[in-house]
Order: structure tokens, then C-alpha cells, then sequence
């Protein structure tokens, strides 16, 4: 079975200053997407499919696709803030793309066989593929609504320089996701990890909890199920020039209605990424480390 890996990467990086999803971290170069791509050709999977930013598009297509073996199926689609039902008018204020879900959506004429979504500029390690790819391999469209996501434990997945986005999660017994919750603003605090609600009340969290880290896996339907939110999302903040539909919300809203099932593969491994400029120096030696582990080559693709 053909699996394929959705990554998104139109994200503006307010927060990084930069545009991260291209920026070098290896020693040869290599992003930190590469080393995803990488592990995810071990792991099995055998296709991968780029969500960009219109203005990202010549630098990908003439620059950083031709990095790759030719045998590497590489396709990108273009996350456009215009891409909106018809009858709607885009208002003259909105800048920012539409979130997670929305990017996701921009693959749907790209896609007809289970996939895996991942952010660019997150390093999620090996081991997340290869359960991800054992549950995808398993999957058909036969039985509509059988998803999955990886699990991180919270204390791996913060940053000591500022705040992040997590989906928080509540796993029943027989380990199917119960509850999904977006926090936006994930902190350390007096040795703690807390949360900050809208009205500006924070709320501890415990550093074992589940939370996500948008490693998803679906089948194609799961499409049809994000065009009709995102549908009802846009009608009710259409006017917002901040508002998101993430991925997270969707299937919370699936698994509320019945709709869907999603299991939650736990993993050790440690997340890391680059929120902020600060956390490039500790990317960059991380990844020197594996490299000096051998457990990546010093050249991923020459």
C-alpha cells in the first residue's frame, strides 16, 4: 500500500522571525524537514506531498525539490488564504493563512491513499514514523473514520524560550483519544508547565500528559469531514483577521459526534524544534549529536 507524508510548510514563522521550514540545521545543509523525510523513507512511506506559501513556491520548485534522489516522489500544493468557499467575499484584513486544517485541505485533489501529517519544522524522531506507518498500513477506506496520532509526553515537547502550541489530550483505557484541546500558550513556569486561557488565567498541567504534536494519520475521507468545519469555521469568523481551524478542533468534533475513532500511538521520543531564533543553537547541536552517533549519515542526500 501506498502511504504517503503530507508536510506542512506555508507557515509564516512570526514568532522564529524567518522562514524556518527552509533554514539549515545539518551539517551538509539539511533542514530539519530533510531528516523527517529521511525517517520516513525508512519507516516506509514512499510518497511526500509539500503544503507551501504562494510565496515560497519558485524557491521550492527550482531550489529545494532538486535536492532530492529523482527517485523521491515529491509534489507540493500551494495553501492560498483565497481558497474559500464560493460566495465568500475575503475580507481586505486577513494576511494570515486559515490554519492546520485548512493546509491540510489543499491536499485533497493531491491525496487518494492514507497519510501522515507532520509540520515542517518539527523533529518528531524515528520511531514516530515507524508506528505511524504500521497503523497506516493497516488502514482502508473500506472502514471510514479509523485514524491515529502520535502521543509526546509534555515535558519533551516545550520550549525554554517562550510559549507553544499543543493539542492536550485525554486517552481512554483501550487507548483511543477521548478528548483533544488546542493550547496556544504551552509554558514553563516556576519549574512547572501551565497553560494561559484567552481571558489571561493560567492552569497548571502535568509534564506526563499526552499532548499532540499535529503527527496525524488519515484516510482520504478525512478531507470531506475538514471541508464541511471549515465551511461552518469561516461563516462564524470570517471577520477575525486571527483565526485558525486547527487540526486538533476537527477531530475533536468527530470524535464528539461519533464520526471517527482515533488511536493514540505513545512514544519515548523527544520532540524538538524551532519556535524561536533560540532554539536554533539547541537544534544544531541535537542534531550534530545523531549525526556523531551515526544515526544519520553526514549527507543525507549526496
Amino acid at each position: 500500500m501506498n502511504i504517503t507524508l503530507l508536510i506542512l510548510a506555508a507557515g509564516m514563522g512570526s514568532r522564529y522571525g524567518g522562514m524556518k521550514q527552509v533554514d539549515p540545521f545539518g551539517p551538509s545543509g539539511e533542514t530539519i524537514t530533510d531528516y523527517s523525510i529521511y525517517d520516513a523513507l525508512l519507516a516506509g512511506f514512499d510518497r511526500f506531498v509539500f503544503v507551501i506559501s504562494p510565496g515560497m513556491e519558485e524557491d521550492f520548485r527550482t531550489n529545494f525539490v532538486k535536492k532530492f534522489p529523482s527517485h523521491l516522489k515529491v509534489d507540493y500544493v500551494i495553501q492560498s488564504i483565497d481558497h474559500i468557499p464560493e460566495g465568500i467575499v475575503l475580507p481586505n484584513n486577513r494576511i494570515k493563512p486559515w490554519g492546520t486544517a485548512h493546509a491540510v485541505l489543499m491536499a485533497k485533489e493531491a491525496i487518494r491513499e492514507p497519510f501522515a501529517v507532520i509540520n515542517a519544522d518539527d523533529f518528531y524522531g524515528r520511531e514516530s514514523y515507524k508506528i505511524m506507518q504500521e497503523f497506516l498500513a493497516g488502514t482502508t477506506e473500506v472502514v471510514p473514520g479509523r485514524y491515529c496520532m502520535v502521543g509526546f509526553e509534555l515535558q519533551k515537547t516545550v520550549s525554554e524560550h517562550g510559549s507553544v502550541a499543543r493539542g492536550t489530550c485525554k486517552v481512554d483505557d483501550q487507548g483511543f483519544l477521548k478528548r483533544i484541546v488546542e493550547r496556544t500558550k504551552i509554558f514553563l513556569q516556576d519549574g512547572g508547565i501551565v497553560y494561559e486561557e484567552e481571558d489571561g488565567s493560567v492552569h497548571s498541567l502535568d509534564q506526563m500528559d499526552t499532548v499532540s504534536m499535529n503527527l496525524f494519520g488519515f484516510t482520504p475521507d478525512f478531507f470531506g469531514h475538514i471541508e464541511d468545519n471549515f465551511k461552518i469555521f469561516i461563516q462564524d469568523n470570517l471577520e477575525n483577521p486571527k483565526a485558525e481551524l486547527f487540526i486538533p478542533v476537527v477531530v475533536d468534533n468527530l470524535i464528539n459526534s461519533g464520526t471517527a475513532r482515533m488511536t493514540v500511538l505513545q512514544t519515548s521520543e523527544s520532540w524538538f524544534g524551532v519556535t524561536y531564533q533560540e532554539d536554533k543553537p539547541i537544534v544544531l547541536k541535537t542534531i550534530r549529536a545523531l549525526v556523531d552517533a551515526g544515526v544519520y549519515p553526514g549527507s543525507l542526500w549526496g
